[in-house]
C-alpha cells in the first residue's frame, strides 16, 4: 500500500471515529507550506478527496510565481481606454470576427442552447488566452494550493483547491496539468471550482476538457446562463445582462471591456 493511500485511509478512519484534525492555518510566507500541506490534506480527506487528489497536493511546491502575480495586479486600476489599449482590444476584435465567421455553426448552436451571443464568448476567449494561444504554464494544483495557503484570500481559494483535487481524482486534470498563475484552466481560464460546477461536454465525447475549445466555450456559455444571463437581452451598461459579466470577472474595467469588444465583434 502506498504512503499516500495509507494517509488517506488513516485520515478517513480518524474522522469516522470522531477524531478531528487541526484546521490548516494560512501564512504570508512560504516557510510553513510543507507542514500546511499535511494539515490541509486531512481536511481534504475528510471531505472525500481520494488518493490521487491527495497525492497531487502533497507533490506541490510553494509557487513563488503565483504569489508574485497575485501581488502585482495593476491593469485593473487602469481607465477603460488604457485597459483596452494594454489588452490589445483592436487585435482581439479583428481576430475575433474571424473566429466567429470561421466557427459560425458552433456559435449559433451555443447561442441557441444558452442564449449567450458569439461576441461575448469570443471576447472572453480573446481576453483570457488570445484564443487559446497561451493557456499558462503554471502547475494548476500548486497555484491554487499556494493561494489557499496564502492569507490574502485563503477563504476564497480553498473551495477551488478542493475542487482541483476532485478534478484530479476524476481524471479531468492531472497532478502535472498547467494553467494560469492563479490556477485557472483552459481556453477561457476557469477556476477549478467553476470548472467542476459549470463545465460541460461541448463536443459530446463523454469528457469535460477545458483545454478543448468547444468544451471551454460551451462551459463559458453555461456558466453565464446559470449566473442569470437572459437570452435576447442586451449586455451593455444599463442593460439586463451587463451585471452578469460581473460574475465572470469582478473588475469593472474588465466587464466593460468584454461588453465593448463583444458588441464590436457581433456588429
Amino acid at each position: 500500500m502506498s504512503v499516500i493511500r495509507q494517509m488517506v485511509m488513516a485520515l478517513a478512519l480518524a474522522t469516522a471515529s470522531g477524531g478531528t484534525a487541526l484546521a490548516a492555518t494560512c501564512s504570508n510566507s512560504g516557510g510553513g507550506y510543507e507542514t500546511w500541506k499535511s494539515e490541509i490534506a486531512a481536511e481534504a480527506a475528510a471531505q472525500g478527496v481520494g488518493a490521487k487528489g491527495i497525492q497531487a497536493l502533497m507533490a506541490t511546491s510553494y509557487s513563488k510565481e503565483t504569489i508574485a502575480a497575485d501581488r502585482n495586479q495593476k491593469s485593473f486600476k487602469y481607465t477603460i481606454d488604457k485597459f483596452m489599449q494594454v489588452r490589445g482590444a483592436d487585435t482581439i476584435v479583428k481576430q475575433g470576427r474571424g473566429h466567429k465567421a470561421k466557427n459560425s455553426k458552433l456559435f449559433n448552436a451555443l447561442e441557441s442552447q444558452y442564449g449567450v451571443p458569439a461576441g461575448v464568448l469570443v471576447a472572453i476567449h480573446g481576453m483570457e488566452t488570445a484564443f487559446g494561444s497561451y493557456m499558462g504554464s503554471t502547475n494548476i494544483v500548486a497555484a491554487i494550493s499556494t493561494l489557499t495557503y496564502d492569507c490574502r484570500r485563503s477563504a476564497f481559494f480553498r473551495p477551488h483547491m478542493m475542487a482541483a483535487l476532485v478534478l484530479v481524482d476524476r481524471g479531468s486534470i492531472t497532478a502535472n496539468s498547467t494553467g494560469a498563475k492563479h490556477g485557472e484552466w483552459g481556453h477561457t481560464q476557469f477556476l477549478p471550482g467553476n470548472a467542476l460546477k459549470y463545465g460541460v461536454d461541448g463536443d459530446g465525447n463523454g469528457k469535460v476538457d477545458l483545454n478543448n475549445r468547444t468544451d471551454a466555450l460551451a462551459s463559458t456559455a453555461n456558466y453565464l446562463r446559470k449566473k442569470g444571463w437572459k437570452p435576447g437581452q442586451g449586455y451593455q451598461k444599463g442593460q439586463p445582462n451587463y451585471a452578469v459579466l460581473n460574475e465572470w470577472n469582478a473588475a469593472s474595467v474588465y466587464q466593460e471591456a468584454i461588453a465593448i469588444m463583444g458588441a464590436r465583434i457581433d456588429n
